[in-house]
């Protein structure tokens, strides 16, 4: 299995960059919640052992590196809402929150690892896309799990506030819990309306009060 490394940060730095930041989101998928990006300017000579795609980790090492990777790096992270995300659609609105993301470091970066293969159009740093970039570059890894941390924390709260579709564990994704849950309790203000799975409950409930 191979881990993530530095050698995209190190080409980089051979063009002359000095502030690389890595950056990635969290939260296309879900039918609920914001999505949330992360932008991260790593200090190489402490760069957290363990780090890896998020998904690759458990629970309690993504904790960990989280709160490490707040202590020893410079973190941005920002989000894009619901609205947002039904306005200018769920791609549009990733991008968006990565732009925000990057916006929030200072100084700003020089040069960006951006995960995915499309660079937001909003950027005007130089960037590089870099498809399973979690998987291959520290900078990105430390994104990702510094915006999973992030929206994880939002699901929880909206959980407690919403009761019954399993948002603390499920961080709003289309499970069976959460499906059965738009079934039987309906729409939340936090679901996406532009989702498939949303808008044709909300339009099942229209046909059946005309």
């Amino acid at each position: 299995m191979s881990i993530p490394d530095d050698s995209l940060e190190q080409a980089a730095r051979k063009r002359g960059h000095l502030r690389i930041a890595g950056v990635d989101e969290v939260g296309r998928g879900p039918l609920a919640g914001p999505v949330t990006a992360a932008a991260v300017v790593l200090d190489m000579s402490v760069v957290p052992p363990g780090l890896n795609d998020s998904k690759k980790l458990s629970a309690k090492s993504r904790a960990l590196l989280d709160a490490e990777l707040h202590r020893v790096s410079e973190v941005s992270i920002a989000h894009a809402s619901v609205e947002e995300i039904d306005q200018i659609n769920i791609l549009r609105a990733s991008h968006l929150a990565m732009e925000r993301a990057v916006a929030g470091l200072s100084p700003a970066p020089d040069f960006l690892l951006i995960d995915g293969n499309m660079i937001p159009r909003g950027l005007s740093i130089p960037a590089e896309a870099v498809i399973k970039g979690d998987a291959r570059s520290v900078s990105i890894a430390a994104a990702s799990i510094v915006a999973k941390i992030s929206r994880d924390r939002i699901m929880v709260d909206l959980a407690q506030q919403h009761p019954g579709y399993g948002w603390e564990t499920n961080a709003g994704y289309p499970s069976k819990r959460h499906r059965e849950a738009l079934q039987n309790l309906g729409v939340t203000p936090h679901h996406r309306r532009s989702f498939k799975p949303v808008h044709n409950i909300l339009y099942q409930d229209k046909s059946i009060s005309h």
